[in-house]
This record gives structure tokens, C-alpha cells and sequence, in this order.
């Protein structure tokens, strides 16, 4: 809608999500063409909104019913989405060894050369769940600017001033 207005010299500014609709409404309100073109466009905004609530509702509900999901949830940066996404993708746990299993299958361990003499030890591989692996980046990440203390936070604060902060949120991750 914002693009849409902009061909025709509209601007919308700043306006929140309550506040949006009334506005566009108020751009074209001298524009009887314009309008005929917005109104559709505002009607299926306002239904993915509602129906975007609905899904958000129903996935706090799943959320919250499973144990699993409501213990991963404690941890601060973890909220409902990767909770549920982890508990999807670590499906039988009992098929990981130890946790270092776990971090392989999200592509989260180093990568290796080795060859003649050369032997070092790269970025993380990558070759395993990306989706997981980008929420569980997104929630160390968050977990870091949280200002809640846990020892793990500050094992990762002391690797980012070693080592830089996306280091970090990788080794808290």
C-alpha cells in the first residue's frame, strides 16, 4: 500500500498498525480512482492481520500444553516459535548422544581441513537444519541483549570480548 501511494505522490509517514488503515483511507479520500484500487488491498490486509492473530494464539496454545516447550521457554531469548521449532526438529532425543550430537545435526560445529600438513579448524559447517539453526541464533542473540544474568550469558559475554559478538551468539546458539 505504502509503494502504491508512493506512485501517485502519497506519502503515509509514521503511522502504527491501529492507526494505518484510517490513514491510507484519509490519503485517498480525494482520489474516488485511487480509493477503488486501495479498498481491496486494505480488506486483505485486515484479514491476514486477524488470521495471522489467530495462528499466533493457536501456536501459544500448542506452546504452552507441551512440557518440552514450556521448560525451553524459561530460558531467556526463548520464546514460543523456537521452543516449538526445536521440539519439532529434535523429535526423538534419545537418538543424540550428548549435546555436541545435537549441535552437529543444526550445522553449529566447526568445520575441518586437514591435508598433508594443514590442519585447521573453520566457521561452523552449515550443512545441517537452517531454519533451526537461524532460531536458535535469533534467541542467543536476543538472549545476549536481554538484561537478565545467567551463567550462560556471561560465559558467552567473555567469549565476545575475546573473539568478537557474532562468535558469540554462535557459541551461545
Amino acid at each position: 500500500l505504502r509503494g502504491t501511494l508512493r506512485n501517485f505522490g502519497l506519502k503515509v509517514g509514521v503511522a502504527g498498525a491501529t492507526r494505518f488503515e484510517a490513514r491510507i483511507r484519509e490519503l485517498v479520500e480525494n482520489f474516488p480512482d485511487l480509493a477503488v484500487l486501495v479498498e481491496p488491498l486494505l480488506v486483505v490486509r485486515r484479514t491476514l492481520r486477524e488470521q495471522l492473530g489467530i495462528l499466533h494464539r493457536h501456536l501459544l496454545t500448542i506452546a504452552r500444553d507441551d512440557e518440552v516447550c514450556r521448560r525451553l521457554m524459561t530460558i531467556p531469548g526463548v520464546g514460543p516459535v523456537v521452543a516449538l521449532t526445536y521440539r519439532a526438529t529434535v523429535d526423538v532425543p534419545a537418538r543424540f548422544r550428548n549435546s555436541r550430537a545435537v549441535g552437529a545435526v543444526f550445522g553449529l560445529t566447526p568445520c575441518k581441513y586437514q591435508s598433508g600438513e594443514s590442519d585447521y579448524t573453520g566457521g561452523i559447517s552449515r550443512c545441517g537444519d537452517e531454519m533451526m539453526r537461524v532460531m536458535l541464533y535469533e534467541a542467543a542473540q536476543s538472549m545476549l541483549r536481554s538484561k537478565k544474568w545467567s551463567w550462560i550469558k556471561a560465559w558467552a559475554m567473555q567469549i565476545a570480548r575475546r573473539r568478537g559478538m557474532k562468535k558469540a551468539i554462535v557459541a551461545l546458539a
